[in-house]
């Protein structure tokens, strides 16, 4: 069984880059969020295993959106995609729980081999 996953980008483009990096199997199983509001309402409406999530977003940006994991209690390993490398960021948002920081543009091989490391394929 795949599991239910959710993409936030704010970027159409990301989102499909992504999308096209996922294992085929988990392909039918995805939503997608192109704000970080958004991606609180999916998270908290359905049952959300795995989150691509991109830190610069307008609005609710991808911090607020692992602070609101945390004030919400939820439950999912959440894989952040972004183009801000700066060590301080990495170390931010793995302690705000992402298991993983992964640099934009996302390569499948280096995301497979996230999602293996954690278990997930």
């Amino acid at each position: 069984m795949s599991p239910a996953v959710l993409i936030c980008d704010d970027s159409n483009m990301a989102r499909k880059q992504v999308l096209r990096s996922l294992p085929d199997e988990w392909k039918g199983s995805v939503q997608t969020a192109s704000n970080g509001e958004d991606a609180l309402k999916i998270l908290r409406d359905n049952s959300i295993n795995v989150l691509f999530l991109d830190l610069t977003m307008p609005g609710i940006d991808g911090i607020g959106v692992l602070q609101g994991i945390q004030t919400l209690k939820l439950d999912c390993s959440v894989f952040v995609i972004s183009a801000d490398i700066q060590p301080e960021m990495q170390n931010k948002v793995k302690e705000l729980g992402a298991k993983e920081f992964i640099r934009k543009p996302v390569q499948q091989d280096i995301l497979l081999t996230h999602l293996q490391q954690h278990g997930l394929l």
